[in-house]
């Protein structure tokens, strides 16, 4: 099973468009999907070890969406007593307007318009974060994404995504069938399965990108990560 990418084909939600009734509810399927089929715990797994308590951090999130990780690690750090800043990073001008309706209690999060193959910031971050991103970009693109994540970082990098595979192909066709049928999400989540890169694909793009001692696991729901810690 090979990996399928048209660069002509973009995500609906990847699309120039405005704020609709659409759009926010597809991106309310996506935060159900990210916290019933992995994305949260794959998160905390790494931030119980990274973030602890009387820490101060600062965050990057890459192509942050509707700002789901960025509160999931907030929420954290007020409950352990870390202090964390976030530099939340998106694209789509009505996806970065949902997300900060939905983050007005969320002073620690500052959201930013920008294309993450070219956005940078002065100073590096104590941690990168990029969730569910790598399948919307071509080969050549991915590898650059994760070469910024590495860029951006002094200590932590996480990036996440799909695994591709049957269980994925299945389990989208299955879920956006019966459950998350929006056509946006319909759309888009069988789009993501076929363009999710494979295990072995995944750790040949980090190391194409300059990663060195680099962690890379399977995770449940066809999920897998690449990571790096100092």
């Amino acid at each position: 099973m090979k990996r399928s990418f048209d660069p002509a084909v973009l995500e609906m939600m990847d699309r120039p468009q405005p704020v609709s009734p659409e759009l926010e509810r597809d991106l309310e399927q996506l935060r159900q999907l990210n916290r019933w089929f992995g994305s949260y715990g794959l998160v905390s797994s790494f931030m119980r070890r990274w973030i602890i308590p009387g820490a101060y951090m600062r965050v990057a999130d890459l192509a942050t969406g509707s700002g789901d990780i960025p509160r999931l690690l907030v929420d954290y750090a007020r409950r352990i007593g870390a202090q964390i800043k976030i530099d939340a990073v998106d694209q789509q001008p009505a996806t970065l307007e949902i997300a900060r309706s939905l983050s007005a209690e969320y002073p620690e999060i500052s959201y930013q318009g920008a294309n993450i193959l070219e956005w940078g910031h002065a100073q590096k971050y104590d941690m990168v974060l990029c969730s569910l991103v790598l399948h919307h970009f071509s080969d050549d693109d991915a590898v650059n994404l994760l070469r910024r994540c590495r860029e951006l970082s002094k200590r932590f990098v996480l990036v996440s995504d799909l695994r591709r595979g049957f269980l994925l192909r299945t389990g989208v066709y299955l879920l956006t069938a019966l459950i998350f049928r929006e056509p946006m999400t319909r759309f888009d989540a069988r789009l993501s399965a076929q363009r999710a890169f494979s295990f072995s694909q995944m750790r040949e793009l980090a190391v194409m990108a300059g990663w060195e001692n680099f962690g890379h696991k399977k995770f449940r729901f066809a999920r897998q990560a690449v990571w790096l810690q100092d």
